[in-house]
């Protein structure tokens, strides 16, 4: 499925280390801290808005570990100024989360006996839908290789940027201000000192970060943008001592194509896949039995994809489809050029970095790929690559899908998302001699919803047994299905043409 072999080097390693993890256990980048304690970690969300050469990376995770200070250390292939690191505001991964997400739809059947009545044409119009700054001894920087590069704070994170000469002497120097480091990080930190690659050290002042409801630290995103060939995430640092699976989701935002993995196997979610009434209250858990059934098939070393569309639409739409704004939040303004040439770069214009740009690139590909991770199934970076459009998880209209559950198309366009059904049979009288069954729509009495599936690292698993729920036939995952229910006469509408 992948040819591109020269694709996007170290891009995305740079906001991709952000995550946070145990200092055992990080996505891209490890942290410290000051404490003999592990620090822990959920799962990771990435965004990384793509074009040209020019990546804006921004990262969003929670925090489980001691109250205090601690730092996260990230390789990163440039050095970042201050102007280049903001955090954001986290409603904007809910946003993007909850639009890409598994999304579960519910359609009822509508009575066999209705007759549509004949309406005069209407025009129609089209809707889219603090603690001190670390620091190492003056005294020693230089003798350890070490250099300052750059110092600056944003929000709750007292950052710099260093060099090193020797991975031993980073290891050393981390050692030395009081930081508990994972073993085995000088051997990890050494290919990317090799490749000359920075450290992006965010200090975390715990004094001035928020809490969720049930007491994780939750850590403001942090967004930056840097010049590089190839877009890819550094995992290995994260794969110091791992212990346990961690969930890794990542949206890839462009112009034009969608993204998939060059070195991981690439596979789609089965998606337009019929269930039972009772996945309705526990479609998270369902959703998590799904997705671990597909990856076991691969003894889990693949990267999923579960969603590929525009940014502008939706349908079903869970929540209203990206703005412009969001778009700017998430790196827009990086890009708001304003003339030829690369914004941002050393020869491109001056970026205007508030002003928001709403010009013709407002829509952009969105696609969502997620893995559950080891440090069995994770041995290397993740590298990206464009990729075709594909369709998937769609239906014509209320009714029936021309395709099989599960499957995957070459499209013109991208239209896939993990799309899951209940169908809600018509159970009333049937006063007529010709019934017409297998219309669908809405509910009697409003609106049909369209639910979403998120904070998946944390939905119970092995609560659901799927060959009790699903009812489509889904033979690559050895699941037979059930026949609907038995009707009596009547015909049903001819399913539309693929």
């Amino acid at each position: 499925m992948i040819s591109l072999r020269n694709v996007l080097t170290g891009a995305a390693i740079a906001a991709a280390g952000l995550c946070v993890a145990p200092a055992v256990q990080a996505f891209c980048g490890f942290f410290v801290s000051g404490a003999d304690s592990a620090l822990y970690n959920d799962a990771s969300q990435v965004v990384l808005m793509r074009k040209g050469n020019r990546t804006v990376m921004s990262m969003s995770n929670n925090y489980k570990g001691p109250t205090e200070d601690f730092a996260m250390v990230v390789p990163v292939p440039v050095i970042l100024q201050e102007q280049q690191v903001k955090t954001l505001p986290a409603d904007v991964f809910s946003r993007i989360d909850q639009l890409s997400a598994p999304r579960l739809v519910e359609y009822w059947e509508q009575d066999p006996c209705w007759v549509e009545p004949e309406y005069a044409p209407v025009a129609m119009m089209a809707t889219r839908g603090g603690g001190p700054m670390l620091e190492a001894p003056t005294d020693s920087a230089d003798d350890l290789g070490v250099r300052i590069e750059a110092k600056f704070e944003v929000g709750e994170y007292q950052i710099l940027i260093l060099s090193a000469k020797e991975a031993t002497g980073l290891d050393t120097w981390l050692r030395q201000n009081k930081y508990q480091i994972p073993s085995g990080a000088s051997e990890a930190l050494a290919p990317y000192i090799q490749q000359g690659m920075k450290f992006f050290v965010a200090k975390v002042d715990i004094k001035k970060v928020k809490r969720d409801a049930s007491g994780a630290v939750v850590l403001s995103p942090l967004r930056f943008d840097y010049e590089s060939a190839d877009l890819r995430l550094p995992v290995r640092l994260g794969l110091l001592n791992a212990q346990g699976k961690q969930d890794l989701l990542i949206y890839v935002l462009n112009p034009e194509s969608r993204f998939e993995a060059a070195n991981y196997r690439n596979i789609f979610i089965p998606s337009n896949v019929e269930v039972e009434d009772a996945v309705r209250k526990q479609f998270g858990a369902f959703y998590v039995q799904l997705f671990d059934a597909a990856l076991a098939k691969v003894d889990g070393k693949a990267i999923v994809t579960e969603y590929a569309w525009q940014t502008d639409s939706c349908d079903p739409c869970p929540v209203p489809p990206l703005t412009p704004e969001d778009l700017f939040t998430l790196g827009g303004d990086v890009f708001n050029e304003g003339s030829a040439g690369t914004p941002g770069g050393p020869k491109g214009p001056t970026v205007d970095r508030n002003t928001p740009y709403f010009g013709p690139a407002s829509s952009w590909v969105l696609t969502r790929m997620h893995t559950r991770y080891s440090k069995e199934t994770l041995s290397e970076d993740i590298v990206f690559t464009p990729a075709k459009p594909v369709r998937g998880g769609r239906s014509e209209g209320m009714g029936r899908s021309a395709e099989q559950p599960g499957s995957v198309e070459m499209a013109a366009s991208n239209n896939f998302q993990g799309r899951y059904i209940i169908r809600h049979y018509w159970e009333g009288p049937i006063a007529c001699k010709t019934p017409v069954f297998d219309r669908w729509g809405g509910p009697p009495n409003g609106l049909s919803p369209t639910t979403a599936a998120t904070d998946l690292a944390n939905a119970p698993r092995g609560a659901v047994a799927l060959g009790d729920v699903v009812t489509s036939a889904l033979p690559q995952l050895q699941l037979a299905g059930k026949p609907a229910p038995a009707r009596k006469g009547g015909t049903s509408p001819a399913p539309a043409a693929p």
